[in-house]
């Protein structure tokens, strides 16, 4: 007699036949660049020069300002500057950018969702204490506008890219 599959354990999604993926906690794409500038409407609104990070961060309905913290702790600290640095180590800076599509779901169809994306209200106040976490550890951070049209260009330093959740 075949067993039923075992059901993902909460806080998770499936993303194929009983495969479970990590989904409900803060994401953020994190890029080693060498310099890195975000733009709207023509005018640059953050920049970061030389080696750093750019940081695009994604918010989900179930996070918290904890979780911000924790997100900004480990940004702080990974070590994934050149000779395995981290920003804390060489006071890199960080570019630090609101996308909800990270959250976006395209696995059905020809347009992606947004279900798992926070509303900006909620997510808003939570990529800004990523922000003012980063910079009371002493970071130098710049960072986009939230909910603008934004033109980002980088240098992708490597190229070394790495998607964090906590």
């Amino acid at each position: 007699m075949a067993m039923a599959p075992e059901r993902p354990r909460e806080g998770t999604a499936v993303s194929g036949p009983g495969v479970p993926c990590i989904m409900g906690g803060m994401r953020a794409v994190v890029q080693r660049v060498d310099g890195a500038r975000v733009e709207v409407d023509g005018e640059t609104v953050g920049e970061i020069v030389g080696e750093g990070l750019c940081v695009l961060v994604g918010v989900t309905h179930d996070d918290t300002p904890e979780k911000a913290a924790q997100l900004a702790r480990k940004l702080w600290s990974v070590r994934i500057l050149d000779g395995e640095k981290s920003c804390s180590d060489t006071g890199a800076g960080l570019l630090v950018i609101s996308q909800f599509t990270l959250y976006g779901d395209a696995r059905k169809g020809r347009r992606p969702t947004w279900n798992a994306a926070a509303p900006g209200p909620v997510a808003e106040p939570l990529v800004e204490e990523v922000v003012t976490r980063l910079r009371a550890l002493g970071a130098e951070v710049a960072t986009g506008r939230f909910g603008a049209d934004m033109k980002v260009s980088l240098t992708n330093d490597g190229p070394f890219t790495v998607l964090l959740e906590v």
